[in-house]
């Protein structure tokens, strides 16, 4: 992958961070969704619905209630069900990849390849340059979860039958109503993300290399769901950013139980609030020109 394809010119860069933060932040997400390699994670992205639904599709055999990944076995009575069964499974591992591929890019990509100084000199100033970034990182999040979740709505409408949609608690609600549900479904997963881009975001500041950043991003993520599973730590559970991955089954009943939502979006704030801080501690006494 050649530089010019990961990065515009240096020279339009230095002028997007004289003008402005939104300038910036527009050449940021221009940069970032000009990426043959974005694509090519949003395309593995939208392919989990597609393949979770062929391979139920094509299958002779029928599942019991509550074999395999939840709502899997509700998937060929309803097939706006595809979709949260692939966020389910996508959660512990695909989504959590493209975050720490993007995240851990934020920072170190731009000093690997060199333009992190001239953006600096700009002067875009540095705390200015890591909030586009993070934002640029919080925005994939959204696309990526919203990616996942029209895929699974499109391939399940195709393959399957669509109809009202019965709901964890027993009640009925209308398709217009399951979709809306679907939508908050995905704002619940892009918050959940939102700690781990931080986290990131942070590790990408204490090195050049941008590989290394992206996997120590993904090992941490698989470190907080090792945890999480230990019973002898329930006492930490609560305070991991990954343990209310899961927790929008929630939003599957009748009343609507915001409850998890609340307590998810505390604590990945609270983890972009510290690895933030961390973020701006070590990039404000970065020397760039090392």
């Amino acid at each position: 992958m050649s530089s010019s394809e990961v990065l515009p010119q240096t020279p339009e860069r230095v002028l997007s961070a004289r003008a402005g933060g939104w300038d910036l932040l527009g050449s940021e997400i221009s940069v970032l969704f000009r990426r043959r390699r974005t694509w090519a994670m949003l395309i593995a992205v939208a392919l989990i619905p597609i393949l979770l639904a062929v391979a139920v599709r094509l299958s002779s055999s029928t599942l019991d209630p509550g074999e395999g990944p939840p709502f899997l076995d509700r998937v060929t009575q309803n097939g706006l069900f595809v979709g949260f069964t692939a966020m389910v499974v996508a959660i512990p591992l695909f989504l959590p990849l493209t975050i720490g591929v993007v995240a851990g890019d934020t920072i170190a990509g731009e000093a690997g390849l060199g333009t992190l100084r001239y953006l600096l000199v700009a002067p875009a100033g540095r705390v200015r340059l890591l909030l586009v970034k993070y934002a640029g990182a919080a925005l994939f999040c959204l696309v990526a979860t919203l990616t996942l979740t029209v895929s699974g709505a499109l391939i399940g409408a195709a393959l399957f039958p669509v109809g009202p949609v019965t709901l964890l608690s027993g009640d009925t609600i209308s398709v217009p109503e399951s979709l809306l549900r679907s939508l908050l479904v995905a704002a619940y997963v892009t918050v959940s993300l939102l700690g781990l881009s931080m986290i990131g975001l942070f590790i990408s500041t204490l090195t050049d290399v941008p590989v290394g950043a992206m996997a120590a991003t993904i090992v941490v993520s698989v470190i907080a769901q090792i945890l999480d599973v230990i019973p002898q730590l329930d006492w930490l559970h609560p305070w991991l950013f990954s343990h209310y991955w899961l927790g929008f089954a929630d939003l599957l009943r009748q009343p609507l139980d915001l409850g998890s939502f609340g307590q998810n979006s505390i604590v990945q704030f609270c983890y972009v609030a510290v690895f933030g801080a961390l973020a701006y501690s070590r990039f404000v006494t970065r020397d760039i020109l090392s």
